[in-house]
C-alpha cells in the first residue's frame, strides 16, 4: 500500500493510500516503515497537513476511507461535522448520534479512527472540560485544540 513520512509540528505522519483513498493518516515521534514514492493523492494529503499546521486549512478535501463496522462509520462521520476549533465532550457526540448510551462504545470507536487531525478526534474531550483519550498521545490533543484556537484568535479551548 502506497505509504509515506511526512514531518509535520507534533511529529512524524505516515500517510497512506488505498485505491484512491487516504486510509490513515498516524502522527507519532518515530516511524521505520519503509516508504514508497510519493504519489499525487499522498502528496496532496500531505500538502493539506501543512497547510493545516500553517492556519491556512480548516477543512480537508481529499478523498478518505475507513476500514470499520456500520457503526464506528457512523462515528467518524460524526466528528466530521465537528467545526474547527470547536469541541464536544462525549456525552454530546452520542446525543448527536441519538444513542446516548453509546458514550463508551463512542469513545472506543473514536480511539480506532485512523485518520488523525482529518477525523478529528481531538475534539472531543470531557464533559468536565478534561483532555481524555488520544491514541497519538494528550500532549498531541492538546496542541491540536490550541493550534485551531490560536488560528481563530479565541482563548483557551472549552466546549461549544
Amino acid at each position: 500500500m502506497p505509504t509515506i513520512l511526512h514531518q509535520t509540528p507534533i511529529g512524524i505522519a505516515r500517510i497512506r493510500e488505498e485505491d484512491g483513498f487516504i486510509t490513515s493518516v498516524k502522527v507519532m515521534d518515530h516511524c521505520d516503515d519503509e516508504v514508497d514514492i510519493a504519489t499525487p493523492l499522498l502528496k496532496l494529503a500531505a500538502q493539506q497537513l501543512d497547510e493545516y499546521f500553517a492556519g491556512e486549512r480548516k477543512v480537508f478535501d481529499f478523498p478518505i476511507k475507513q476500514h470499520g463496522s456500520s457503526f464506528q462509520q457512523e462515528v467518524w462521520e460524526c466528528l466530521l461535522q465537528i467545526g474547527y476549533g470547536k469541541t464536544i465532550s462525549y456525552l454530546q457526540q452520542s446525543k448527536m448520534m441519538n444513542n446516548p448510551l453509546a458514550i463508551r462504545a463512542i469513545a472506543s470507536s473514536n480511539g480506532k479512527n485512523d485518520l488523525a487531525i482529518v477525523v478529528p478526534c481531538h475534539r472531543v474531550i470531557g464533559s468536565d472540560g478534561s483532555l481524555t483519550g488520544y491514541a497519538g498521545g494528550l500532549w498531541r490533543k492538546q496542541w491540536l485544540l490550541e493550534h485551531e484556537a490560536k488560528v481563530l484568535g479565541v482563548g483557551q479551548t472549552k466546549l461549544f
